[in-house]
């Protein structure tokens, strides 16, 4: 089997302050748990910004530009800057960073979907931030807006126009025959690297028959010029990742997609969670690669070439 990447979430924007006192918030403590996560075997980082004082999603350039470049000073790893943002953000506000930025990477989402965060809120009595529980509950009225236009926008200012690569974000099946239309058109070439997003309410259920599936259809589509990784949420997250990597594929951890180290057991770090994967990986013969390797399987352009 060919080395395996290991992908980073650093905070995301799904989960809330009130949820973990661990989940890193300030440009400090997402350039901590960025470097640590670095060191204990990420080649990749997948990264997203907060308001520093409320902890919500934040698409602000300096909020971006707070930590970024600690991260490239620091570390050798790929900075992946997603795209995605927060659902109710505007494709602007979503893009202004990543434009600013210039990454080596970033992520794409590919369709249009339901993006139900809402019985987290159920969960949930003490609330650090008024923000917090009204941006839960109104997500039962909330459409993530990624339309082939956007996509195409996506496509053209970061990849054609900055020449970032993409980790492009499936969420179902549909989502791979959007990216192979895309392909087919010539605003893609391989090698692509694929993100098969699991457990997410309005996507795919965590059930290994989904991810075997995922697989058939995408061999099916792209034969041999593609790589995959499994992003899983919640208590979802190391067994379906560890599936991947017995099948030949990659792996994502990170408090974006799981707060949590072991059953009833908060990680205090995205480290933890990198160095947890990585006795896994290893011990079934896997290889992590470094950043330079990813740099080489991933065809990126190199940091050097980065506005960070």
């Amino acid at each position: 089997m060919s080395k395996i990447l290991i992908t980073c979430a650093i905070t995301g924007s799904i989960h809330t302050p009130s949820m973990s006192p661990y989940l890193p918030i300030t440009p400090d403590e997402i350039a901590a748990h960025g470097v640590d996560a670095a060191h204990a075997g990420a080649a990749i980082l997948h990264l997203h910004a907060r308001n520093p004082e409320t902890g919500q999603p934040s698409s602000a350039e300096a909020d971006f530009m707070a930590f970024l470049p600690r991260l490239k000073q620091s570390t050798d790893a790929i900075l992946n800057i997603s795209t995605g943002g927060s659902a109710v953000m505007t494709l602007d506000q979503r893009l202004a960073a990543p434009k600013r930025a210039e990454p080596e990477m970033c992520s794409l989402n590919m369709g249009t979907m339901n993006f139900a965060l809402y019985p987290a809120a159920e969960r949930i009595s003490d609330w650090k931030f008024e923000w917090e529980k009204p941006f839960l509950e109104n997500s039962d009225d909330l459409v993530f807006k990624n339309t082939p236009r956007d996509m195409v926008r996506i496509l053209t200012e970061m990849g054609q126009d900055r020449g970032a690569r993409f980790e492009f974000e499936c969420y179902d099946i549909g989502h791979l025959y959007m990216l192979k239309h895309f392909v087919d058109r010539g605003l893609v070439k391989g090698p692509l690297f694929i993100q098969f997003v699991f457990g997410v309410l309005g996507g795919m259920g965590p059930d290994p028959e989904n991810l075997m599936h995922m697989k058939v259809i995408a061999d099916k589509l792209f034969g041999d010029d593609y790589m995959f990784s499994v992003l899983a949420a919640g208590r979802h997250q190391m067994p379906l990742i560890t599936m991947s990597a017995a099948m030949g594929g990659h792996v994502r951890v990170g408090l974006e997609d799981s707060l949590m180290i072991a059953r009833g057991q908060l990680a205090k770090t995205n480290a933890e969670q990198v160095q947890k994967i990585r006795r896994i990986v290893e011990d079934l013969g896997r290889e992590v690669a470094t950043p330079t390797a990813a740099r080489e399987m991933l065809g990126l352009k190199g940091a050097d070439r980065t506005t960070i």
